[in-house]
């Protein structure tokens, strides 16, 4: 394949991850009241660390690295805990929970390629269902133009965010190929258009944007340590690296690569140092990103060179303010829209992972009945523990920590642990 093609290639991988790319830093930023310049940092040291995080993976050697066509950004199921920790523990405690669970994952990387077979469906499922509702009102806050914003529930917000989500609908109905695979991409530049023609797109701080810039490690300040920040980071990071592993086994199918367990543990070590490296340099934790093995399998491009090109562009990007800048003029209602549709697919997605699971079974029923109840629930109300000791609100503050761990216990407690009729069959045939 000649030069020209491998990196046209890459850029079009880049383009189909670039609206998740973008988006977490700017929902994450706006939701923490970032200044313009806080914002732009932030959105361009994402794309660098995903362009670094995407040649570690493709990069194989004895300590890291897959060595298949994968692409990384940050994962959306931690947006919500990044918010909510930063909301409660400041911005330095999601950097030092950051580097935390990146390290632990870099530790129990070669015993969780042997885990996996331990967080079935029904676990996996009800986690991803609960990290995608606690991320719906994020999104309906700002497509009303966002939570605490002086014109909240403006018409025009609502028009334009419903507008961009009909819009998104429409190109995944009706365009094909590629065109519909950047949809979310194509939905945020129309509006955004639309939006500076109503007056509502400030085009002077990107005039004002630095074209290249330096890195700046700590930027927000030397991270802090909370044990309930770490301990949602580390499960968030969990439930990435058993996402990842669905990524992995897919390209190996598709490349037709034999994946063995220490090359699951080589690409889950590789996303742990990613994730050290996006809290040192305060971008965020990473994962495969799933919607670039529809590309490969599209495009029929199996080989790593395209992948290599894609993570080298990311990296150029990352030193490129001005295109981080330009991101930053997507209104908030625009994000609002184009939100929704992100992550009701992270919602819908834990559901098509509960598709799998034996619902025959009684325990199953409960295990995502509670955990799902139990997350939700928390979200909701919030308060519901704050009169119990601060051992117990560390494992409940989170709705997602609490949904999560009640789905590992009740999993263990109904599938795992044998009932009282199998021991009695066991037994009686042992007698």
């Amino acid at each position: 394949m000649n030069n020209l093609k491998t990196w046209s290639i890459g850029f079009q991988h880049v383009l189909a991850m670039y609206a998740g790319a973008v988006l977490v830093p700017l929902i994450v930023g706006g939701a923490l009241n970032l200044t313009f310049e806080q914002l732009t940092y932030l959105v361009s040291i994402d794309l660098l660390t995903c362009g670094i995080a995407t040649l570690l993976q493709v990069w194989k050697n004895k300590f890291f690295g897959i060595g298949l066509p994968v692409m990384l950004g940050c994962t959306f199921t931690a947006v919500g805990p990044m918010i909510a920790i930063g909301a409660n523990h400041g911005v330095t405690a999601i950097y030092g929970a950051i580097i935390v669970s990146g390290l632990i994952i870099v530790i129990i990387s070669s015993f969780f390629s042997k885990l996996v077979k331990y967080f079935p469906p029904v676990v996996t499922g009800s986690v991803v269902t609960i990290i995608g509702l606690t991320l719906i009102p994020v999104a309906i806050k700002d497509m009303a133009g966002g939570e605490g914003s002086a014109d909240f529930g403006d018409p025009k917000n609502l028009l334009l965010s419903f507008g961009v989500l009909v819009f998104i609908l429409l190109l995944n109905k009706y365009a094909k190929g590629f065109i519909k695979t950047i949809s979310i991409l194509i939905g945020l530049i129309v509006g955004t258009i639309v939006a500076a023609f109503m007056g509502l797109v400030d085009f002077g701080k990107v005039a004002d944007a630095s074209w290249v810039h330096g890195l700046k490690p700590f930027y927000f300040g030397m991270p802090t340590f909370n044990f309930s920040a770490i301990l949602t980071m580390t499960l968030v990071a969990i439930v990435s690296l058993i996402e990842s592993t669905g990524v992995y086994l897919a390209l190996s199918d598709i490349t037709k690569t034999k994946v063995s367990e220490k090359d699951l543990a080589r690409g889950y070590r590789s996303e742990g140092i990613a994730s050290v490296i996006g809290g040192v340099l305060n971008s965020f934790p990473y994962t495969a990103y799933s919607q670039n093995v529809g590309l490969v399998q599209l495009t029929g491009v199996k080989t790593k060179s395209a992948i290599f090109s894609a993570g080298v562009i990311l990296v150029i990007l990352g030193f490129l303010p001005k295109v981080a800048a330009v991101t930053t003029l997507i209104p908030t209602a625009v994000l609002g829209g184009a939100s929704l549709a992100m992550f009701g697919m992270v919602c819908a997605y834990g559901i098509k992972m509960l598709g799998q699971v034996d619902f025959n079974q009684q325990g199953n029923l409960l295990v995502v009945a509670c955990s799902v109840g139990l997350g939700l629930g928390v979200t909701v109300v919030p308060d519901i523990f704050k009169e119990m000791p601060e051992t117990i609100r560390i494992l409940t503050e989170s709705g997602i920590v609490a949904g999560s761990l009640t789905a590992i216990i009740l999993n263990i407690l109904f599938n795992l642990l044998p009932n009282r009729k199998s021991t009695v069959k066991a037994e009686q045939k042992a007698a």
